[in-house]
C-alpha cells in the first residue's frame, strides 16, 4: 500500500451538526492524517466548478444549493491507501446503504445531505486537491 493523498470535505450539514472534531478524529484513528485544512464558504461559481462532472444531472442544482448554504471544511488527508480507506470510513453515498459505523451511516440524513465528500480515484484526488490547495498549503506531518 502506497502513501497517498486524498481530498476530504466536511459538508455544510456536518458543520451544522457540530461534527468537525468527530469526523477528523475518525480519520486520525484510521491513520489518515490531515496535512492541509481550512474552513471556507463556497461561492456558487466555486461549487459549480468543483462539481462540474455532475452538470446536467437532475440533482446538480440541489447539490450546488446545498454546498453553498453554509461553510465547509476542506482538507487533504494523507496515509497508506488513503483514497480507498477514506471512502470506507465515509461509507456508501446513500446512508441507508452505508455499513454500520461509517460516517454516513452514523450521521447523514439522506443521499443528498451525506455529511462528507472524498476523492474516488488518484486522478480525481490530485485534481480536487489542486482545486482548493497549492503546494505551499500542504505540510508534512511526519507521523509514523
Amino acid at each position: 500500500m502506497a502513501t497517498e493523498r486524498t481530498l476530504s470535505i466536511i459538508k455544510p450539514d456536518g458543520l451544522e451538526k457540530d461534527l468537525i472534531g468527530t469526523i477528523i478524529e475518525r480519520f486520525e484513528e484510521a491513520d489518515l492524517q490531515p496535512v492541509a485544512m481550512r474552513m471556507t464558504r463556497l461561492s456558487e461559481r466555486e461549487a459549480e466548478g468543483f462539481y462540474e462532472v455532475h452538470k446536467g444531472e437532475p440533482f446538480f442544482d440541489e447539490l450546488i444549493e446545498f454546498m453553498t448554504r453554509g461553510p465547509v471544511i476542506v482538507m487533504v488527508l494523507e496515509g497508506k491507501n488513503a483514497i480507498e480507506r477514506n471512502r470506507m470510513i465515509m461509507g456508501a453515498t446513500d446512508p441507508a446503504e452505508a455499513d454500520e459505523g461509517t460516517i454516513r451511516s452514523d450521521f447523514a440524513n439522506d443521499v443528498g445531505e451525506n455529511i462528507v465528500h472524498g476523492s474516488d480515484s488518484p486522478e480525481n484526488a490530485e485534481k480536487e486537491i489542486r482545486y482548493f490547495f497549492s503546494d505551499t498549503d500542504i505540510y508534512e506531518r511526519n507521523v509514523e
